[in-house]
């Protein structure tokens, strides 16, 4: 709708800051844009493929100062990567040894200065040419690809540390160059990929998975407990570090494999260079809370959450209107249960703290305890016990890492789809106006008609078929991203169905294997508590 400039001011956009000094934090990734314009600036507004996007976002410069691996992150047995670190060196690193990446030493897998190199020659040779798609990709149900984040890693010192991860992937989709391939990616490049695909896709009706949201306070606990390449946190703050990295790790493979199973988004020539090109990306700073596009999405998100509250579509679509209050019931739904899946995850954390507290005690009792056998069954309890706080803790970490986190990334998830039917209704608002300028500009031209103007008639003629051409425009637009949105539900709802059934059978799995265990640590205790004399 380009030719709407004319009617319509659009928000001027500071020039973005790229002079941000290493250290820097950043806020969320926000994109939204400001409802506050007119409709007919949306298309006017929206970035198009030609325009370089400087994605130099910093946030990892704020991220943990410590390089915690997934395994020495307290995870119960049953959470798991598909690959780990072993498979990784053994059969990722040893095939690619000709690659400048692998060619690194491995203690610093991702170098500081990043390269501005960002063509496909980098990975040896021209990658194939693929026109973007605005509709559906056929989906070939024997295509697969399987992304696994691994190894966490620290690069930098002081307050300019961030951390690295090995994404690994594994898929048979021609358009990529190899089936199994890893490169190093830090945070701000997460947020940065997930940044490029919102600007493209959004518009058109596309859901994009959320990228995982920044904790400030997290990266700074983990900060504060260690300074240095070899320093690391101690006691309470190394188990934070643990936690707070693996949740990230785990956030972050899940993100890359929702964006991986929407046919559109994996075949898109920015994830696929995330994914292949060995090379550093360049820092970003337009998702940074201090550049000046930060400063205009917070502007933006006022404007939008101003026009979702104003304003209400008529909604002729009885499937639109049904969805909708789907959604929302969903939404709230999710929240509750969420919400009571995080007090559990506390209560079952106290209760291992309260059976440690009880196994310390038995022991020192069985101590002070004159009679041989009750003493040898005291001595036994607390070694029960002392198992039972282990079991109790793995459990909490299951409840949440199975169930808190998939609650979690759904509400989020909704957060998107709700954004994508407000982007219809942003569509919806751009056609209203279209008719009513048109109207307008009809009565104009029979008041002219009428009056015998002949030196204004012909412009007025010109006006209203100028203005016919951007009401069918806006009609087509309307109709395309209502047809993407019905397509792009309905995958999501698949993919929901889909994925909580594995996680809760997973869960369910780890529940009846802790309370097996359970079990069998009493049935070892009742001999020694009968031989009591």
């Amino acid at each position: 709708m380009s030719e709407e400039v004319e009617t319509v001011q659009n928000l001027n956009v500071p020039e973005i800051d790229h002079s941000k000094r290493n250290g820097a934090t950043d806020d969320e990734d926000d994109i939204f844009k400001s409802a506050m314009e007119s409709p007919m600036t949306d298309s006017e507004r929206t970035l198009h493929g030609d325009d370089e996007i400087d994605l130099n976002d910093d946030d990892d410069d704020m991220d943990s100062s410590v390089g915690v691996s997934s395994s020495q992150s307290g995870l119960p047995p049953d959470v798991n990567h598909d690959i780990n670190n072993d498979f990784v060196k053994n059969h990722v690193g040893d095939n690619h040894q000709t690659n400048d990446h692998s060619k690194q030493d491995q203690s610093k897998p991702y170098e500081e200065e990043p390269s501005q190199n960002r063509q496909s020659e980098a990975m040896g040779g021209a990658r194939p040419q693929v026109v973007e798609e605005e509709d559906d990709v056929p989906s070939d149900p024997s295509q697969y690809i399987k992304i696994s984040v691994t190894d966490p890693q620290k690069q930098g010192e002081g307050m300019s540390t961030f951390i690295v991860y090995r994404v690994t992937t594994r898929t048979n989709i021609a358009l990529f160059r190899r089936k199994e391939f890893a490169v190093w990616r830090r945070f701000s490049d997460f947020l940065g990929l997930h940044y490029k695909l919102a600007e493209k896709y959004l518009k058109k009706g596309r859901i994009v998975p959320p990228a995982p949201e920044k904790n400030m306070i997290g990266t700074t606990k983990i900060k504060m407990g260690g300074q240095g390449e070899n320093a690391g946190p101690t006691g309470a703050n190394a188990q934070h570090g643990g936690d707070f990295v693996e949740r990230r790790r785990a956030s972050l493979e899940r993100f890359l494999n929702r964006v991986g199973s929407n046919p559109v988004l994996r075949v898109d020539p920015d994830f696929r260079d995330f994914l292949e090109i060995d090379t550093d990306l360049p820092k970003a700073t337009s998702t940074s809370a201090f550049s000046g596009a930060g400063v205009v999405r917070l502007f933006n998100k006022v404007g939008e959450t101003v026009n979702k509250i104003s304003y209400r579509m008529d909604e002729a679509d009885p499937w639109f209107e049904e969805r909708i209050q789907n959604i929302e019931a969903l939404e709230n739904q999710l929240r509750k249960v969420h919400s009571s899946i995080e007090l559990l995850v506390v209560y079952r954390r106290d209760l291992a703290a309260a059976t440690g507290n009880f196994s310390k005690s038995a022991a020192i009792l069985s101590n002070a305890e004159e009679h041989t056998g009750l003493a040898r069954a005291l001595a036994q309890l607390s070694d029960v016990e002392d198992k039972v706080e282990q079991m109790h803790t793995d459990q909490a970490n299951s409840d949440y890492y199975l169930f808190s986190e998939l609650f979690r990334d759904y509400i989020s998830l909704i957060g998107c789809v709700k954004d994508v039917f407000h982007e219809r209704v942003k569509a919806f608002q751009t056609l209203q106006h279209a008719q009513q300028t048109l109207n307008k500009k009809r009565e104009i031209k029979a008041k002219l008609e009428l009056q015998v103007k002949t030196d204004k008639l012909a412009q007025a003629r010109e006006e209203v078929v100028e203005w016919e051409g951007k009401v069918e425009r806006s009609q087509a637009e309307f109709d395309s991203i209502s047809n993407v949105i019905k397509k792009e539900l309905e995958l999501f709802e698949t993919s929901r169905v889909k994925e909580f059934k594995k996680v809760i059978l997973k869960y369910l799995e780890s529940l009846l294997t802790h309370q097996q265990d359970l079990l069998k640590y009493w049935e070892a205790f009742l001999p020694e508590a009968k031989a009591v004399v």
